[in-house]
């Protein structure tokens, strides 16, 4: 029993350090950059499973809070402000979706996980544009219309986070055939 929690808290403690590592990972396309926080944030649900993948991108979201800079414009408790937070709220539910959605489906090829992965982006998007428009609205005062949100938060930034839920497929199913998932889909539950 001791060896299951050591093993559960090296795991998530590696899984904070990948995701703020891809933070700071800055790969530019056009006019803007773009980041791997994502990509870890999905395997983190899928290979931790859903509570300790909440937990990791969880303690991950309260150390930025805390003020250790781990968010890509540092860290401290006026975050919350920040129009970006809402995808910071939204990375924590879709983990836990994640590793659900891969368990309660028995997801083990790529396609089964890229799937379950398009169901955790649509949950960052809808906490993250929701959040994008009130705290620019309300907050800092910096009135943006729903369709600029939908637009510059939302459809321009589906590419790369498309392309990264596909690396995080092809990873999550080579990590599970090779047992490398903390908890893995049982072959009892029946696929969609």
């Amino acid at each position: 029993m001791k060896y299951g929690k050591t093993r559960d808290i090296v795991f998530c403690g590696l899984f904070i350090a990948l995701i703020t590592l891809g933070t700071f990972i800055r790969i530019p396309i056009g006019n803007d950059f773009y980041t791997l926080q994502f990509l870890f944030t999905l395997l983190a649900g899928l290979v931790l499973g859903p509570r300790l993948g909440a937990l990791a991108v969880g303690a991950y979201v309260l150390l930025g809070l805390l003020g250790v800079p781990v968010f890509a414009s540092g860290g401290g408790p006026g975050y919350l402000a920040q129009p970006t937070f809402g995808y910071l709220v939204g990375f924590i539910v879709q983990a836990w979706f994640c590793g659900a959605a891969a368990r309660r489906w028995n997801a083990r090829s790529v396609r089964e996980m890229l799937l379950v992965n398009l169901g955790g982006m649509a949950i960052v998007y809808f906490f993250g544009l929701v959040w994008f428009y009130i705290s620019s609205n309300f907050i800092i005062h910096a009135p943006v219309s729903v369709w600029w949100v939908i637009l510059y938060c939302g459809i321009l930034q589906v590419g790369p986070d498309f392309v990264l839920c596909v690396v995080s497929a092809m990873l999550a199913a080579r990590l599970e055939s090779a047992g490398l998932w903390l908890t893995r889909p049982t072959a009892s539950v029946a696929k969609p």
